[in-house]
């Protein structure tokens, strides 16, 4: 059983998402707070293994309650918010939150988005005795790899991905010299906000890709939500086709594409994140002669894609996030046989 906090200023927000979250047997409401102060308090008595958080609340918003809460306890917090407040509930998932969703997900009628939000919440909830990860300035062994001229990056990321990236494109040198092409998976359908939010991060140029784009060094392209980017001989484009294992955009069908069109010029990685998105792209950048890197089990807040790379057996480097840049940017610029 998921015993869950409300922390949200609406009664009528709570009791949607009081409804949403107990449709499902695996989860009971245990507290509901309507200000940011009352939910620490609620947060310290219950010790809940979930929270939802608003972000605009009186007394005191959600991203100083987070703050507070992750000072005493380790219990996952969700931010379910508005749209106008999303730039800020991005900043969230560096406090502490892991994930982001738009209250109107709850409100809508559609039951295949309703089961994946949560099948995503029961897996956030299950890291709440997990030891925080701390990073290791201890050098790893990595395996060799020949070095050879690099276009460009792709990367997948979902749940746990908007931490884990600010944490990587933060350093990410200005003067990095090819594209960086991802997917992460954005439930909340607020992709530009994403890509502005990451773009406060980072010395490289974050936008939205657009059909057309010819992707340059020290640029950043994130797919927007609901159509599949990929790469093409003359630049990016979308493809509107079906959800693949669930996910539009999906990172499979952006990785299938950087392998033909970059073929062993291109670098892969698949951060932290639930399901398999990257597996199967993972299996074509190898056998088109790419570089391939996953993200360790320890600092990825959801072993999900990165375990399905590696089990293909193409993942040519399993790095945990802190190791993650300074390998790319070796690689990119062929200074290494890593």
């Amino acid at each position: 059983m998921v015993k869950t906090l409300i922390v949200d200023d609406s009664a009528l927000v709570r009791t949607i998402l009081k409804n949403f979250l107990e449709s499902d047997s695996s989860f009971e409401v245990i507290g509901e707070a309507e200000n940011g102060r009352e939910g620490v308090e609620k947060a310290l008595e219950l010790n809940p293994d979930l929270i939802t958080m608003d972000i605009e609340m009186p007394v005191m918003g959600g991203l100083d309650a987070i703050s507070e809460i992750k000072k005493e306890l380790n219990t996952p917090i969700v931010v379910i918010s508005t749209y106008d407040t999303a730039k800020m509930a991005y900043e969230a998932t560096v406090k502490g939150a892991m994930e982001f969703y738009a209250k109107d997900i709850f409100a809508r009628n559609n039951f295949v988005k309703q089961k994946q939000v949560l099948d995503t919440l029961k897996q956030i909830s299950g890291i709440k005795g997990r030891v925080p990860y701390r990073p290791d300035n201890n050098a790893r062994e990595t395996p060799r790899v020949e070095s050879r001229k690099i276009d460009a990056v792709v990367l997948a990321a979902s749940t746990g991905g908007p931490k884990a990236l600010s944490q990587l494109c933060a350093a990410m040198p200005g003067d990095f010299p090819v594209p960086v092409i991802m997917v992460q998976h954005n439930s909340s359908g607020f992709d530009r906000g994403f890509a502005q939010w990451l773009d406060t991060y980072t010395p490289l140029e974050v936008r939205l890709a657009e059909a057309g784009d010819r992707p340059g060094k020290g640029e950043i392209y994130v797919a927007p939500t609901g159509r599949h980017l990929l790469a093409g001989d003359n630049g990016l484009f979308f493809n509107d086709g079906e959800p693949v294992n669930n996910q539009k955009p999906a990172a499979d069908l952006l990785f299938r594409s950087a392998a033909r069109v970059y073929q062993n010029r291109v670098i892969s990685v698949v951060l932290t994140g639930m399901g398999c998105d990257g597996a199967d792209g993972t299996r074509y950048i190898k056998k088109a002669g790419g570089i391939t890197i996953a993200q360790d089990e320890e600092s990825s807040l959801i072993y999900g894609m990165p375990k399905a790379a590696v089990e293909t057996g193409c993942v040519d480097m399993v790095l945990p996030l802190d190791k993650i840049p300074s390998k790319l940017v070796f690689l990119a610029r062929g200074q290494e046989n890593c």
